[in-house]
């Protein structure tokens, strides 16, 4: 989920038809700005060559965020890394073209659609005659039914992390002949495209032992252009070698080797030759972009620099405060180590796309203030996120264009801007909406015992405080300075930030969860200039209501590479802070961001990131679906973290997931959008940059956007060859 529209209709509204629930609105046609066919904001950026130029051969060591803990796509833990096995391994009957629409892979599929609609919903496959598994046995109709029974739901011995779709399926049969498939379904289901990719052998669905734990470590069979050859735990490495018994054009690499490496170390990795290609953030982009230029050497010369002028050296190309802190002796250590890195960098280049995903503030409307929806809507509204998203993505030289819609992207058939359903950044009609719910300037605050710094005055409340300091780790209010010098002893400025430079907080993790199949979970996502600060604005006098400020908490993660995202946290504050609201900004370990405070409700407003899917009405359901009391008297919220649902939305997901007419279902899904965006639940701000290192003499591959990668096109320029001029991708 991600990835950012154009002039949305004015919108005005009487503040008397905002009360929270009241979202029947009937002129959200669901239509956005026109019906014009959207395109994607960048293209893909991956050196595209002929095949011709590609040396056979050869080994790609390519980064991942961690080694999968399974090799089960349809299972609980199965992450990025696990998307990409099957992508190089397996069968899909259909993958995303370059918009994100779905297309059928010819490799495994010569046709696929619907032949009957009545009395029941027919689909028929043909499949590619050529296509066998590795062990040399046709792919076929056994295998789709072995799928369909794991996968229905209906057997609870199978530990599935969803079976949307495959619950439909009444029956599965052979066609004319071994190479067709017909797939009945009890009821109707618009994203039947979304089904058998991938597909798994029987050998893996067709029993539960084998599902549940055979295909975590290992895949024996297999049928794409490489095969799983080991699963190498001890140097956290997947090992994909050629596949003999592949039917198609043959694979150039020999070898891929998917490696982990945490996000904070990619650099050194690829400067020290472990991998070829790696998702970077926006401050190692810039770093490698700097290597092309040669470097002033401090530790040139007569060897006398002073400590003074080396800590500045080291200030100004970003080197760890630890090591700016050193002595003399560590600290020219880690200059010569920089050095040596920037050398080795010379062979990289940065090629960029975005992501199919978009960033989001999520506003947990289960309590506190922003249970009510006037208050949601006059966040919305405080909010320029064409600003936010020029903070984000105009320095890295991508399309500055914010997000419309929650359930697609730009390029993608359901994609529409339907932000007008909330209205256009207007800092007086978000002071009407938080004054119509009881908000006002100057009201009076009951006395209560002293606070310290930080702590919170409404909203969700943390368990998690640091009883030493008596206030949450990692907390401050946005707009209080603290006395300090840069020398503190927590090493950070008086402004919030850490005494390298970097903004603190964690922006693009990268051990991210964005499988191609389902949407798992969220994750923190965005990038903006290092120790970009706030402008400077008015700020509104302070709200109050029974006696309480109006004080939202805003949790951000702490780890490595996240100072964009505390950029664009801070950016969000001072908008809020300009009609009258107050935020505090808290920090939280890596570790229990997403567990411990946005699935759990912990947190008045965060960001975090979805990715987009080919198949909203499916994927993007429980999302947005409405939260249901459950028989324990605990709230079933699904993956709707936000805790922000209607009944109108709900009916309208299933609606489209319903109709058959592809028409009907674009229509019933932008009307959904709209409601979504009438409820103020979540804001999209932007699509997420898509940044990859790459070795400049490997082709095929790089920011690949919404499209599937070729694996067997990737590989290593054959010496010589040079690579044809083509215009940028963005």
């Amino acid at each position: 989920m991600s990835h950012d529209g154009v002039g949305p209709r004015a919108v005005t509204r009487s503040v008397a038809f905002l009360a929270a629930g009241a979202l029947a609105v009937p002129f959200l046609a669901g239509c956005g700005s026109d019906d014009k066919v959207s395109k994607p904001l960048a293209g893909q950026d991956i050196v595209p060559v002929a095949r011709d130029l590609v040396a056979d051969g050869g080994t790609l060591k390519w980064a991942v965020d961690a080694l999968p803990q399974t090799l089960n796509a349809f299972q609980a833990d199965a992450d990025a890394g696990t998307s990409r096995v099957a992508q190089a391994v397996l069968p899909s009957m259909f993958r995303p073209d370059a918009t994100g629409r779905p297309v059928p892979d010819p490799a495994y599929l010569e046709s696929a659609k619907v032949i009957e609609t009545e009395p029941r919903q027919v689909v028929l496959y043909k499949l590619n005659q050529q296509a066998v598994w590795s062990d040399g046995r046709e792919i076929g109709a056994a295998d789709f039914v072995a799928q369909w029974r794991a996968l229905s739901g209906r057997n609870s011995a199978y530990w599935t992390a969803r079976n949307a779709g495959y619950d439909r399926i009444e029956k599965i049969e052979r066609g004319a002949n071994d190479l067709q498939v017909r797939v009945t379904f009890s009821r109707p289901y618009a994203d039947w495209k979304s089904l058998f990719s991938p597909l798994y052998p029987k050998d893996v669905t067709g029993a539960p032992d084998a599902f549940n734990d055979g295909a975590r470590r290992k895949l024996t069979v297999t049928a794409g252009p490489f095969t799983v050859d080991k699963v190498d735990t001890a140097h956290k490495d997947v090992v994909l070698t050629r596949n003999p018994r592949w039917w198609g054009k043959a694979a150039k690499l020999s070898e891929i080797v998917l490696h982990a490496v945490p996000r904070d170390k990619r650099v050194a990795a690829l400067a020290d030759g472990s991998v070829d290609i790696a998702d970077v953030d926006a401050a190692d982009a810039q770093r490698i972009g700097l290597a092309a230029h040669n470097t002033a050497n401090p530790l040139q010369g007569s060897g006398k620099t002073s400590v003074k002028k080396l800590r500045a050296w080291a200030r100004a190309h970003d080197l760890g405060s630890e090591d700016v802190k050193a002595g003399k002796k560590k600290l020219r250590k880690a200059i010569s180590e920089y050095l040596d890195e920037q050398q080795a960098m010379r062979d990289f280049e940065v090629r960029r796309s975005l992501e199919p995903a978009y960033t989001q503030l999520a506003l947990n409307g289960s309590a506190g203030p922003l249970a009510d929806e006037r208050v949601r809507r006059a966040v919305a509204r405080a909010l320029d996120r064409k600003e936010l998203a020029k903070l984000v993505l105009t320095p890295l030289g991508l399309p500055a264009v914010p997000v419309g819609s929650h359930l697609a992207l730009s390029g993608q058939a359901a994609y529409a801007d339907n932000s007008d359903a909330v209205g256009d950044p207007d800092t007086k009609e978000a002071q009407a909406l938080l004054a119509d719910a009881g908000w006002v300037a100057g009201g009076p605050i009951k006395e209560e015992p002293q606070k310290k710094k930080g702590q919170k005055a409404a909203g969700p409340q943390s368990d998690h405080e640091d009883k030493s300091k008596g206030y949450k780790d990692g907390e401050y209010i946005v707009g209080e300075d603290d006395s300090g010098d840069d020398d503190s002893g927590d090493g950070k400025n008086s402004d919030g930030r850490n005494g390298d430079g970097k903004a603190g907080g964690r922006g693009d993790e990268g051990g991210r969860h964005l499988a191609q199949e389902g949407r798992r979970g969220g994750e923190p996502g965005a990038y903006a200039p290092k120790g970009t600060a706030a402008p400077a604005a008015a700020p509104a006098a302070p709200l109050a209501k029974d006696g309480k400020p109006l004080a939202l908490r805003f949790v951000l993660p702490s780890g490595p590479g996240s100072e964009t995202l505390n950029s664009v946290a801070e950016r969000i504050s001072a908008m809020l802070e300009r009609v009258g609201i107050r935020t505090s900004i808290s920090k939280v370990s890596d570790a229990s961001y997403f567990k411990d405070h946005i699935a759990s409700g912990d947190y008045d407003l965060a960001l975090y990131s979805w990715p987009s899917s080919s198949f909203p009405a499916t994927d993007d359901r429980p999302v947005y679906a409405k939260p249901v009391p459950a028989a324990d008297g605990s709230v079933n919220v699904e993956q709707n973290y936000t805790r922000v649902g209607t009944d109108q939305v709900d009916q309208l997901f299933d609606e489209a997931a319903a109709t058959l007419d592809e028409d009907e279902e674009i229509s019933l899904i932008r009307k959904a959008d709209s409601r979504i965006w009438a409820a103020a639940g979540s804001i999209p701000l932007y699509q997420r940059p898509q940044l990859v290192a790459v070795r400049k003499n490997l082709v095929n591959a790089g920011a690949f956007g919404f499209q599937t990668p070729v694996y067997e096109d990737m590989g290593f320029l054959k010496k010589g060859a040079r690579v044809p001029t083509s215009p940028s991708p963005h």
